[in-house]
């Protein structure tokens, strides 16, 4: 049974007899494993593409991802963006313009990403793409703090930039899984930061509609929305999710009892424990999480992205418990 057939069986059947599938979130941390920057990272899909290739021989994951930064979208959008050797690219100025995803740089980057990887595994294994949600790509286009008051005192102009950032999602949504993605991630951190009757006011139809597009497009979906999303959970039941993504805040048994079981749960280790602690910690910390949800439509990952200051051996040391855990 191939990965691919793998995550079909946990979606389709639920848990897996033998096995939790492992797929935390690597972006530095790939890149440094290889001897690269997170710059390189970024900028060039060869670079992504190997890192992910080298991490999965090395730490045995379930799936493959196109992740690397906020901006991708952002830069198609006619912002300027600067790379840094060791940290995420900038944006140098906010910007709205008309975009086309296979002609801007940084989406056709991640494009070729999704082919090259799809054309290496044929198949086999489940190319995660990714997008910008709507909230945070507009926020990544006005800056937060002023999207933030947005939202509080002119939601004329909050609507009219979301509605622009939703079709740039559905389009670069599209193009990823026309190269080869079978799931789609999408990543809305900042929806974490307001409450539930503002998600449900500007953002909960729209990730509905982007959700049910996708899913007509034949991808999965992959909600990513970092922090404490507890107020929101509700909000999630009318989404039809495939994998929903938990931080270290969210209670696991409490998202079940709101979700019900057909949604796969990612989750939920802080990924400052899996950096300080020692091999055998995570060992035995990820070891009871795949004891406690073997049962379960669920996926081993920390609640983010794995630091880049994490030993690999604790990234082994994940792998090994989502097979420990099994016995």
């Amino acid at each position: 049974m191939t990965k691919n057939d793998q995550f079909h069986e946990l979606i389709q059947h639920g848990a897996l007899a033998d096995k939790v599938l492992f797929r935390p979130i690597l972006m530095y941390f790939a890149a440094q494993f290889i001897g690269k920057t997170y710059g390189e990272f970024a900028s060039d899909y060869k670079v992504l593409t190997e890192a992910n290739l080298r991490c999965l021989d090395e730490f045995g994951l379930d799936m493959l991802g196109l992740i690397s930064d906020p901006y991708r979208e952002t830069s198609a959008f006619g912002a300027k963006i600067k790379y840094v050797p060791d940290g995420v690219p900038r944006c140098l100025n906010y910007v709205v313009q008309s975009l086309d995803v296979y002609k801007a740089e940084r989406t056709l980057d991640r494009i070729k990403a999704g082919e090259l990887l799809s054309k290496k595994t044929q198949g086999n294994i489940p190319i995660i793409g990714w997008i910008e949600g709507p909230l945070a790509e507009a926020a990544d286009l006005a800056g937060v703090q002023n999207m933030m008051i947005q939202l509080m005192i002119d939601p004329d102009f909050v609507n009219r930039l979301l509605d622009k950032c939703l079709v740039t999602a559905k389009a670069f949504a599209k193009a990823q899984i026309d190269a080869g993605c079978e799931i789609i991630g999408m990543g809305d951190a900042v929806c974490s930061q307001i409450d539930a009757d503002t998600y449900s006011t500007f953002v909960k139809d729209r990730h509905k509609e982007l959700i049910e597009y996708i899913h007509g497009l034949g991808g999965k979906i992959k909600l990513h929305i970092c922090g404490d999303t507890s107020h929101l959970l509700p909000c999630y039941q009318v989404f039809n999710l495939d994998i929903l993504d938990l931080d270290w805040q969210v209670d696991m048994a409490y998202a079940r009892s709101i979700l019900g079981d057909q949604v796969i749960l990612g989750g939920n280790i802080n990924p400052v424990l899996v950096q300080d602690k020692t091999r055998e910690e995570v060992l035995e910390l990820c070891r009871n999480l795949v004891r406690e949800h073997r049962n379960e439509r669920y996926m081993l990952s920390a609640g983010c992205e794995i630091t880049v200051l994490t030993p690999p051996e604790n990234l082994k040391a994940m792998h090994e418990a989502r097979m420990m855990g099994m016995i």
